[in-house]
């Protein structure tokens, strides 16, 4: 799954920490999200997604091989 949860930090100029505590987790699951390592729960999707006022799929997109 690809994000642009770093794009849109840039944006809007948040760091990690400051996302991360908006959004109830650590600094460090929000950089194993952005890296790719770790795919959040929908709750947590709708949420970041939130922080930016856009719909989650402006912010996570399913690559090819998501679908198996």
């Amino acid at each position: 799954m690809k994000n642009n949860i770093r794009v849109e930090r840039a944006i809007v100029r948040i760091s990690q920490q400051q996302l991360a505590e908006a959004v109830g987790v650590s600094r460090q699951t929000i950089n194993a999200i952005e890296t790719g390592k770790f795919v959040p729960s929908t709750v947590l999707a709708l949420k970041i997604a939130s922080v930016f006022k856009k719909s989650t799929d402006d912010i996570f997109q399913l690559e090819e091989g998501d679908w198996k």
